[in-house]
């Protein structure tokens, strides 16, 4: 099935966003190691719940490839 132009755009925005929140859970995990202990399991605790975030969007982007999430014109 071929995806209209706005669910092709809704797509590649929700992918994007996903990619964008796991690379700031690399530079938070990053900053994390710079921390105390227990500063750092409270900012992995964050973290994993951004990752967890990232990969319900990745799953939208998934249902907008199969015609289960639809972007359509007013």
């Amino acid at each position: 099935m071929s995806l209209t132009k706005l669910n092709q755009q809704l797509r590649r925005d929700l992918k994007a966003i996903a990619f964008n929140l796991e690379q700031s859970c690399i530079d938070l995990g990053k900053l994390a190691e710079k921390l105390s202990d227990a500063d750092a399991i409270a900012l992995m605790g964050l973290v994993g719940t951004l990752y967890e975030e990232a990969d319900r969007l990745v799953g939208y982007a998934e249902e907008v490839k199969t015609g289960q999430i639809k972007r359509v014109t007013e």
